[in-house]
């Protein structure tokens, strides 16, 4: 019996013999077969943070620390003032809440120096060893941060808040290390219902727990003015109310306090206090469980 290839060669020969053209088989090597193209993945988005230049000179001038400012008053003051916020966020005071590194800074009504207050103390955090600092403009009806600090206005917290932004498209770092900025935001006109909503619950926590060794400072609206900084302050786990010494209805003070009933740690800051007999202004933090001036104030003015 005829192999398979004879007798396959032999059908060949008789085709050719009918006039059956038949293709050319090839007689070199196999030509390679083309690979398949590779599946198209989409699109990844990759966003970088964006990057601000401080002007040292230009705070300075507004009397805000920076980290080439020489050793002075303010800076001194403010050494004091952010040990016990530190201790409490860390964990370490009587008093552990939850979020104890989300700190509030506000005041009762307008020209207290909360503003001034809040960037002092977070570039004063951001000089720590072991520490980050993430500043936050929160007065979104007000903001100032831009405009103390000469960075120009864009996105920020409410475009968190919205859906149109995600944390790396809108948080900006700054030529002092360990201190990066978020701003207000786009305005809304439901800004006071989005700081109070569920997605604002879960961007807090995500900011608190995320980075243990970060402190998140927000500068707030005043809280007898606005809404706003009350809805903020029921996630807060430190709220600092500046009171401008000898200004400040004490009437105002036990009111604004009386809305921040539910933060565990509540601590007032005396701005402007006078500290010596040739009127130096200086500042006092003391903790503010009750109402009024003098309840466990100390004084740490020059």
């Amino acid at each position: 019996m005829s192999s398979l290839i004879e007798q396959a060669a032999h059908r060949l020969e008789q085709l050719r013999d009918a006039g059956v053209m038949l293709p050319a088989l090839p007689t070199g090597p196999a030509a390679p077969i083309p690979a398949a193209a590779p599946t198209a993945r989409p699109t990844e988005r990759v966003v970088h943070s964006q990057r601000v230049e401080l002007d040292f000179e230009l705070l300075a001038a507004s009397n805000i620390v920076t980290p080439s400012t020489p050793r002075s008053l303010v800076a001194d003051q403010f050494r004091l003032i952010k040990r016990p916020l530190i201790h409490n966020a860390m964990g370490k005071g009587s008093v552990t809440p939850s979020h104890a590194n989300l700190i509030m800074v506000t005041s009762a009504v307008a020209g207290e120096g909360k503003s001034f207050t809040s960037v002092n103390l977070a570039v004063s955090i951001a000089a720590e060893l072991d520490h980050t600092v993430m500043l936050v403009d929160a007065d979104v009806a007000r903001p100032s941060l831009p405009r103390m600090l000469g960075v120009p206005e864009g996105r920020g917290l409410l475009d968190l808040l919205d859906g149109s932004a995600q944390m790396a498209d809108v948080l900006l770092k700054t030529n002092i290390d360990k201190l990066t900025l978020l701003r207000s935001g786009t305005p809304h006109a439901r800004a006071t219902e989005m700081l109070a909503s569920d997605a604002m619950r879960q961007l807090l926590n995500d900011m608190a727990r995320r980075y243990p060794d970060r402190i998140i400072i927000f500068d707030s609206p005043p809280l007898l003015l606005t809404t706003e900084s009350r809805a903020l302050a029921m996630n807060m786990g430190q709220i600092v109310v500046v009171v401008r010494a000898g200004t400040t209805l004490q009437s105002d003070v036990q009111h604004a306090l009386s809305t921040i009933e539910t933060c565990p740690l509540r601590l007032m800051l005396l701005n402007k206090t006078r500290a010596d007999a040739e009127g130096t202004s200086g500042y006092g933090l003391g903790y503010g469980y009750g109402y009024g001036y003098g309840y466990g104030r100390e004084k740490h003015g020059a």
